[in-house]
């Protein structure tokens, strides 16, 4: 009865590394998806401000950015430094370097660093969560956005999105 415990206990264990890990590589994947095909529209499109809560797709992009950088540096340990974006080539280009390091960095994480509890105390929150946990909501937040800047572009008229499901992702992409 023990062992078998023990053993469920440790394929848990496994089965949440393994879905951290792979939704850091759905992530950059789903990212490079969006990227490529809003690649493909006008930039005076994508720029133009919308009623949203970021009101463009090169504003919410670089929300994305900044997010994702914010949370790699509580997960890595390093100093987060807020930082302007000048052009859409710079924030697509950007973020897609970063979604790529956030990945490689998720991949090359610990079953104990995901475990690890990591105290932060900062403008907006106070949290002492494990690791896990953060990198799940950074990827979830990325997904949300992703799907703002659809909405953003179906009022701008571009349709046509790319699927970037993560189901998607596990059945059609990986």
């Amino acid at each position: 009865m023990i062992q078998e415990q023990l053993f469920a206990e440790t394929m848990e264990e496994t089965s949440l590394v393994y879905l951290m890990k792979n939704y850091a590589n759905y992530n950059f994947w789903a990212n490079l998806t969006l990227i490529n095909w809003l690649k493909k529209h006008p930039e005076h499109l994508l720029e133009q401000e919308v009623p949203s809560s970021f009101k463009s797709v090169k504003l919410t992009l670089a929300h994305i950015l900044q997010t994702q950088e914010y949370w790699y540096s509580i997960l890595a340990k390093t100093e987060f430094e807020f930082r302007e974006y000048g052009s859409l080539s710079d924030v697509f280009d950007s973020l897609l370097k970063q979604s790529e390091n956030l990945a490689v960095y998720v991949t090359a994480i610990s079953e104990h660093k995901f475990n690890e509890k990591t105290e932060i105390q900062s403008p907006w929150f106070t949290s002492d969560f494990q690791n896990f946990e953060y990198v799940l909501h950074v990827f979830n937040h990325s997904t949300y956005h992703r799907g703002q800047i659809i909405t953003i572009c179906h009022n701008l008229g571009i349709t046509g999105a790319p699927m970037t499901d993560y189901n998607f992702y596990n059945v059609m992409a990986k």
